[in-house]
This record gives C-alpha cells, structure tokens and sequence, in this order.
C-alpha cells in the first residue's frame, strides 16, 4: 500500500483511520466498483464531487456512491442561484486530484466542503485517499470537523 498525503495530513492531525486498497476499474466511474471490492456497503462509501457555481466559486460535495448528487439541493446548501460539476479537464488542476482520486481531505486549496447527511447513519464512512485504488476508512464526525464540511441533504 502506498501511504498517500491524505494518510500523512490525517495521521499529523491525530485523526484515527483505516484504509482499503482495491484494483481501480475505469469502467466504474460511479464507486460502486470500490465500494463493492473493499466489502462496505455503497451508502458508507462516498465520493467526492467538485462544482462551479455561476460566480467562479468552487464547492465541494461528499456523497454515496450509490447516489447522485441533486444539483439544486447542491447550489441551495451553498447558498448559489446554481452550479454545475467542474470539467474534468480541470479537476487536477484545482484541486490537485484526479477523476477517481479525488478527495475531500489535502486539496490545493481549502473549498466550502459539504457532506449528505446520511453520514452520520454510520460509525465510519470511506472515502478517497487521493489517489485511485486507496481509500482511507474513518468516523464521518471526525472528518467533517477535520475538513470543516457541513451536512446536508444533497442527494436525489
């Protein structure tokens, strides 16, 4: 396994984690692939979604991966008319991630960051370690202080 800045900034942060590596399917571009090869339920895997709101600003959604992200509760939780999810082109760009990667903890720069609501349903919730194949496995509570998200209901 590889230790990844995102395993480093939470063991600097003494914040208790697991992590679970699994073969990265391109095929799969929802995470159910993910959550189904490590053996947690697909409402306890999350994933991370970035958007642009008409403005330029960026915000960042964590939900299941079984889900889809519902734009309008999307743009109302950060208090936009609207937004839309950022190209993929850019994603690496500003977040320093890439599609399948990407997570909510270590990003370039620190986003408005929301989580659905449905987190806090479990002990422990995965999510991206940063880079494809990893995910680190740790309290919803826990990560939402860490990254300072808010939850929400954000999904259809």
């Amino acid at each position: 396994m590889t230790k990844t800045n995102v395993m480093r900034l939470l063991e600097q942060a003494d914040i208790p984690f697991r992590t679970a590596e699994y073969e990265y399917d391109e095929s799969d571009l929802s995470g159910n692939h993910a959550a189904d090869v490590i053996g947690m339920p697909r409402e306890q895997v999350f994933k991370t979604l970035v958007t642009r709101a008409g403005k330029g600003g960026i915000y960042v959604f964590c939900i299941p991966v079984c889900d889809e992200l519902d734009l309008k509760k999307a743009a109302k939780a950060c208090g936009e008319k609207s937004i839309e999810m950022l190209h993929v082109k850019e994603l690496l760009n500003v977040t320093g991630y890439i599609r399948g990667g990407c997570s909510p903890i270590g990003m370039k720069k620190k986003f408005p960051t929301f989580i659905d609501e449905t987190a806090i349903l479990f002990d422990e919730i995965a999510v991206s370690a940063g880079m494809r194949g990893e995910q680190v496995i740790l309290a919803p509570d826990a990560l939402a202080g860490y990254i300072g998200a808010e939850l929400t209901e954000l999904t259809i």
